[in-house]
């Protein structure tokens, strides 16, 4: 796959990586100062952590990274963001943040788990402005190789790893069961693939969530 185009940051598309310097120093020896925060700081942040995702994938990825790309202390960082997920997801202007959203599914009952899933994701993907920026991400990982492994990584510690730990699963049945969801997602939008493309999320949710289940539920 080439590693030209796909996601871009704010001022231009993905460049080569900086390596980061160990004294704090920013490339180019340039140090950015202790600003506190002003109307823009959030932007700027954000800005700055869709650089340095994009560069350096979810896992190197800073927040001391981000913090010096957008010349402020990380602190300043923490004060608008908890986590460093919570900071991929406004970057890449994903619809949900996982680290909220798994946790409510998880606790729900066992037996129930596939069609928990399910619904969400046809939920939330039936609304235009949800899907598009998770579609993108998908389109652009198909040319480009940073971004497939800013995703592959944030998915595995963001999403895999915290349904296997709360489900007590094999990782390999977690991805057959995202696999197949996504699979569902991409020919309902992206081939719009008929009758898939028009069918009701109540009897797509009817149709998928027992195989869900039996991937998910426990032997």
């Amino acid at each position: 796959m080439s590693t030209t185009g796909g996601v871009g940051t704010e001022g231009g598309p993905m460049g080569a990586v900086h390596e980061e310097d160990p004294e704090g120093a920013a490339p180019g020896g340039r140090r950015p100062g202790r600003r506190r925060g002003s109307a823009d700081t959030r932007g700027q942040i954000v800005a700055a952590a869709r650089k340095i995702f994009a560069e350096k994938g979810f896992d190197k990825a800073t927040i001391r990274g981000i913090a010096r790309e957008a010349a402020v202390d990380p602190a300043l960082v923490h004060h608008y963001f908890d986590t460093k997920e919570g900071i991929f997801v406004e970057a890449m202007r994903l619809p949900v943040d996982p680290g909220t959203v798994l946790p409510l599914i998880l606790a729900g009952p066992r037996d129930e788990i596939g069609e928990r899933l399910v619904r969400f994701l046809l939920t939330m993907t039936a609304d235009p402005d949800a899907r598009e920026p998770i579609l993108a991400l998908m389109r652009s990982a198909m040319t480009n190789d940073q971004v497939v492994v800013m995703i592959r990584e944030f998915v595995t510690m963001a999403v895999f790893n915290r349904v296997v730990e709360g489900l007590g699963i094999s990782p390999v049945r977690m991805e057959v069961a995202f696999s197949q969801m996504f699979g569902v997602v991409l020919m309902r939008y992206v081939l719009r693939l008929e009758p898939l493309a028009s069918a009701e999320i109540d009897e797509l949710v009817e149709i998928l969530a027992p195989t869900i289940q039996r991937y998910l539920g426990g032997d």
